[in-house]
């Protein structure tokens, strides 16, 4: 049976990538390929239980340090109990957020060392790695505005001030400088029918003749 294609969906607060993954779920259902849904930190049920942990409480609750900590535990859970069977399935798999989230929030956003959260994420997944990240890019105080709109429950993260979400965006875009191979860069500013079109031709060109 031929692997699955890991897509990981990166991006600050509010930038579309729920609404992403539910177009790019159904387009890629039209065409015939299982996908299997999942989101960090989460996916498994000890995940979950450390997701409310780190998503819950007073900013100051951990340091990055153990959020780093933390979010690599439920990313082991996840990648062994969830993400890889599924891929050796045959389905693909939508994730939202996974180690590149780490790399802006834990190491831009909280200031550990990019060095340091390259060893951590080598001691825990080896080269385990996306197919395909896609960026949804996007004004921090518009993604903030959005999430508030809709009603959603504020997270620890959503908590910090602008500078701080102004440094993730940042970071997300370095990322995808540093990977071109990997990344691609959606402009989260366009209509959900543009970005989800942005989005499918980034799949097909980088995964269709791969599948």
């Amino acid at each position: 049976m031929t692997r699955g294609k890991f897509i990981t969906l990166e991006g600050g607060e509010g930038a579309g990538k729920t609404t992403l993954i539910r177009g790019l779920t159904h387009a890629l259902a039209d065409l015939g390929i299982v996908t299997l849904v999942t989101r960090e930190p989460g996916g498994t049920p000890g995940a979950e239980l450390l997701r409310d942990l780190l998503l819950n409480g007073d900013v100051e609750r951990w340091s990055s340090r153990t959020e780093a900590l933390l979010m690599y535990a439920a990313r082991v859970d996840h990648v062994e109990r969830c993400i890889k069977p599924a891929l050796n399935r045959g389905a693909w798999v939508l994730c939202d957020r996974f180690a590149d989230s780490t790399r802006a929030y834990q190491g831009v956003g909280g200031g550990l060392g990019a060095a340091d959260l390259a060893e951590l994420q080598h001691f825990a997944l080896n080269d385990f790695h996306a197919d395909l990240t896609l960026i949804v890019d996007l004004e921090p105080a518009i993604g903030l505005e959005r999430t508030i709109k809709r009603g959603e429950k504020i997270t620890r993260f959503e908590k910090f001030d602008a500078e701080y979400h102004e440094r993730l965006r940042q970071a997300f875009l370095d990322i995808a400088e540093e990977e071109p191979e990997r990344c691609v860069v959606l402009d989260g500013s366009q209509s959900t029918e543009a970005v989800l079109t942005a989005a499918l031709a980034a799949v097909r060109t980088r995964l269709f003749s791969t599948a």
